[in-house]
């Protein structure tokens, strides 16, 4: 966030042409270097799903709380709203500095944008490369979740063996490896994922599970603002697919 805030001053705007980014560009006018408050276009559809894939942190509760020193569910919350909050911050501020270099020429794939005009920018390859640590020391905490869904739902019937453990293991990981080498936008991945995973357990599991364990009477404000969750869950998310698949189309 440092980073993306400090080079806000380093790329002038309009930004400036040469014959490797020539033709990414459709004009580098200083129109372009106006900020809008508001602007709805097909890419739109991205926003949501990105944002709620963002905020997905479901999978890294539990161990988290088993972590905790005398474990509660206060301390859970005050976790959550910590983490959440830091997150939000960090996340504001990179977008919007990075919107106010870039304008409507951002970079699905942020530091991809800075490396194009500062190639050999020392800060920039030092935060690229602090990136792919953390998304290597992150990929653990995600894998459990994932390997233990599989082995739950397809191997359930088999007694446990470490070679079932293992080729589940190393096929995740084929799959990860491939998606990151054949997806040409990484803003489809995080689009198709948001729109359906990500929704789901933001907005509709919560509220079906409120909706099915609790026992107030339907018509009461928590369980009709739990409809209203699903509700908003299911439209969110099939609208932004929907959206998504057609853009997809057009290219």
């Amino acid at each position: 966030s440092l980073q993306v805030m400090i080079k806000k001053w380093s790329i002038p705007c309009p930004l400036p042409l040469s014959s490797a980014i020539e033709t990414l560009q459709v004009s580098n006018s200083t129109g372009d270097c106006k900020a809008k408050l508001f602007h709805l276009s097909k890419e739109s559809a991205y926003a949501i799903p990105t944002m709620a894939f963002s905020f997905l942190c479901h999978t890294s509760v539990l161990p988290i709380y088993c972590e905790l020193q005398s474990p509660s569910k206060r301390k859970m919350q005050n976790v959550t709203v910590t983490g959440i909050g830091l997150s939000f911050l960090i996340y504001f501020m990179s977008a919007l500095f990075g919107y106010l270099t870039f304008y409507d020429k951002v970079d699905s794939e942020l530091l991809q944008g800075y490396t194009r005009y500062l190639p050999h920018d020392t800060i920039i390859m030092t935060v690229r490369a602090a990136i792919l640590f953390a998304v290597l020391l992150t990929v653990p905490l995600i894998h459990f979740p994932a390997r233990k869904a599989v082995l739950m739902v397809l191997f359930s019937h088999l007694p446990e063996s470490w070679v079932c453990h293992i080729l589940v293991t190393l096929t995740l990981n084929a799959v990860v490896v491939l998606f990151a080498m054949y997806v040409p936008d990484i803003k489809n991945v995080f689009g198709v994922v948001g729109s359906t995973t990500s929704t789901c357990l933001l907005f509709v599991y919560p509220g079906l599970f409120y909706l099915k364990l609790n026992r107030e009477d339907f018509l009461s404000p928590q369980k009709l603002g739990a409809c209203a969750l699903v509700i908003f869950g299911i439209c969110v998310g099939l609208l932004s697919l929907v959206l998504i698949i057609l853009n997809w189309v057009d290219q």
